[in-house]
């Protein structure tokens, strides 16, 4: 198995649920600008929207998409930890980080963007951060137990700190329990990012 990534890029959530449910992969870089993977290859060949991330599994099917990519690692690692009710619960999660909280961030990672686009997006993020702050009374998103969404909600998390805005309580202690998982910090080094 084969996970496509941009180091510190969204694809990092996938890396982390990788590490989370002890699958073995393996790991290629691809530059998102000229859409090369690390070994020359044309990205676009294995992935044709150009982004990450993207799982080649060991049938050869490739998966992308951060819902479905994490929804297949909670599949493979984890169905005695989800109940019928619990995986709609963690789709909910996947859904929002995605659709609500990732989308947000465009105007940071377009060239051009306005510094009030910016800072609109960022009014828009600690919106929806504050929703999910709010909504945080265990240690993870779906209680006790670390899921795939809390790797995504992670990655987001970084984000909006290297964006410079501030984490709505309990976040910041969250984002520090999360940073502090061994998978967490293997992805980490492996992307270069410690």
């Amino acid at each position: 198995m084969i996970l496509y990534l941009a180091p510190g890029a969204c694809s990092l959530a996938d890396h982390i649920a990788l590490h989370e449910a002890g699958l073995n992969f393996d790991q290629v870089k691809v530059d998102l600008k000229t859409h090369q993977t690390e070994d020359g290859r044309d990205y676009t060949v294995i992935n044709s929207k150009g982004y990450v991330p993207a799982l080649l599994l060991n049938s050869g099917e490739i998966l992308t998409e951060n819902i479905a990519i994490l929804s297949w690692i909670s599949d493979q690692s984890t169905p005695a930890l989800f109940g019928d009710f619990v995986r709609y619960r963690l789709l909910e999660a996947l859904a929002y980080v995605s659709t609500e909280v990732h989308k947000s961030f465009k105007p940071y990672f377009t060239p051009g963007a306005t510094e009030d686009a910016k800072a609109s997006a960022g009014q828009t993020i600690l919106k929806r951060l504050t929703f999910i702050a709010e909504r945080l009374n265990q240690d993870y998103l779906l209680g006790a137990g670390f899921s795939v969404a809390d790797a995504y909600l992670f990655v987001m998390l970084m984000w909006a700190r290297k964006n410079g805005l501030s984490l709505p309580v309990p976040l910041p202690a969250y984002f520090e329990r999360m940073k502090a998982r061994p998978a967490v910090q293997r992805s980490l080094k492996e992307e270069g990012l410690l």
